[in-house]
């Protein structure tokens, strides 16, 4: 992880008490990065930065949301549902990685990444988006018994293939780096010519994880082999959910293929995704993500 965390002015929305509140986060998440570095006091250093973090961006979040309502922006209610995701479900779900690992390094890598790639992402689409500098990305955003389904029916799966029970860490989703991670883009096509783009990233602990029970050998590298089983393993968590949705007969699988983390991360800038979802499987990190065409 980059030690530097700087400001930079294309982050500003133009609201003041806005833009210091976001100058402030990043200030704190850099003073992070380098406490997690003190190998005497980083751990309660570590603790205590997290807690401040935690604090100071849920009053932000409040703040960011009375503003909203005081301009009556119409975006507000998807912009509080992820600011929502974030406090109900991200930093809790972070928080209990770091208390389980007594905060190693791993789960504060964890922590930082994905704070640091939220609200950076998040700055850049949703809050400018409230002073009219870009449009709201998320166009739609599915809720109640449909998000629920999802979450529930990739549960079964992960467990049905890796043996590993999952806990929801986003619902929004937007690209954050939770570590070195396997990355593969699927388009299927359906009959009535639909097609459904699903982008999925997994950790390469969990990969190598999950290869090396499969052969019985314990594996550290992630060479050709290992690759080429996790696309497999991949694709049969895909057909696994297609079958408890029942849609597996409806579409067919077009193409297949690895990208980079940078493509990833592009977009989620350019794109507005159906669904995405973050899980954590206490062996790794786990991104899935729709796209509807």
């Amino acid at each position: 992880m980059s030690e530097e965390v700087k400001w930079n002015k294309r982050f500003n929305i133009g609201v003041d008490s806005i833009d210091n509140a976001h100058r402030k986060l990043f200030s704190i998440v850099h003073k992070l990065i380098h406490l997690s570095k003190d190998e005497n006091n980083g751990q309660w250093a570590c603790a205590e930065g997290v807690k401040y973090f935690k604090s100071y961006a849920i009053e932000h979040f409040t703040d960011e949301e009375s503003y909203m309502k005081s301009i009556g922006y119409k975006g507000y209610e998807i912009h509080k549902r992820l600011h929502d995701d974030m406090r109900y479900k991200t930093l809790p779900a972070l928080e209990k990685d770091l208390t389980k690992s007594n905060y190693s390094q791993e789960s504060i890598h964890h922590f930082l990444g994905i704070c640091l790639g939220w609200l950076t992402a998040h700055i850049l689409i949703e809050d400018r988006a409230i002073t009219g500098k870009i449009s709201n990305r998320w166009i739609t955003d599915h809720v109640g018994d449909d998000m629920n389904a999802l979450e529930d029916a990739l549960a079964v799966t992960i467990e049905e293939i890796f043996r590993l029970q999952t806990e929801i860490v986003s619902e929004h989703y937007s690209g954050e780096d939770f570590g070195t991670s396997m990355i593969i883009r699927l388009i299927y096509h359906s009959e009535n010519k639909n097609d459904v783009q699903i982008f999925m990233a997994l950790e390469e602990s969990l990969v190598l994880r999950a290869v090396s029970a499969i052969l019985d050998i314990p594996l550290t590298k992630m060479d050709k082999l290992v690759m080429n089983a996790g696309k497999e393993l991949s694709l049969r968590i895909v057909e696994q959910l297609g079958i408890h949705r029942n849609l597996s007969s409806e579409y067919q699988l077009e193409s297949s293929h690895f990208i980079a983390a940078e493509q990833f991360q592009k977009i989620f800038y350019l794109e507005a995704l159906d669904y995405s979802l973050l899980f954590n499987t206490g062996c790794g990190y786990f991104a899935f993500c729709i796209k509807l065409v």
